[in-house]
């Protein structure tokens, strides 16, 4: 097997998790830099829409760096969807695809499920509250928490920071509640 087909294949957890966790040493030994997406929505709109709104009064420059990390990934992402994926279906665990199926959700040939995530569903009740209604609340709770999953899970629990655990605590009970609750009747409508 080529270095190539390695790389299409899923890591297992014990690779993948250590190459993210190092992430946080490595930006720190770099430039004592945090780990973190949400805020580069921030500076992105602190340098096109420069105006009087105090929260996006700042040196927006000194964050310059979490644009191009940003921009990394987007690009990796593009990368990687176009040259090291699989043209196989995405495994899905048989006890999901039975539980799935009884929504009609039977597709697994891309990323997404197109009965969920597609244009012509967005034009849906479905659609419209998993795609809009929880990408406003993933927005807001990630303002509201003062960073995202990955600031706050990967970075601050790794520098020992309380409100990062509480948040990375607040969560996962959310996506509990929401996986197991909140979205079978979603997806029942």
């Amino acid at each position: 097997m080529n270095i190539l087909e390695i790389l299409k294949q899923p890591w297992p957890w014990y690779v993948a998790g250590p190459l993210i966790g190092l992430v946080v040493p490595t930006l720190l030994i770099i430039g004592n830099k945090s780990f973190g997406i949400s805020s580069s929505l921030r500076h992105i709109c602190a340098a096109c829409f420069p105006a009087n709104i105090p929260f996006f009064k700042y040196d927006w420059k000194k964050e310059v760096w979490n644009l191009f990390f940003v921009a990394g990934i987007l690009l990796g992402g593009i990368f990687s969807a176009h040259f090291l994926s699989s043209p196989s279906p995405v495994k899905v665990h048989p006890t999901l695809v039975q539980e799935l199926a009884r929504y009609g959700i039977n597709d697994y040939n891309g990323l997404v499920p197109p009965q969920l995530f597609s244009w012509q569903n967005l034009l849906t009740l479905k659609g419209w509250l998993l795609m809009v209604v929880g990408g406003f609340l993933v927005g807001f709770g990630t303002r509201y928490a003062g960073g995202c999953t990955s600031g706050h899970a990967i970075m601050g629990l790794s520098t020992l920071q309380i409100p990062s655990l509480i948040a990375t605590c607040c969560f996962m009970v959310g996506g509990f509640i929401t996986a197991n609750w909140i979205l079978p009747l979603i997806l029942g409508l």
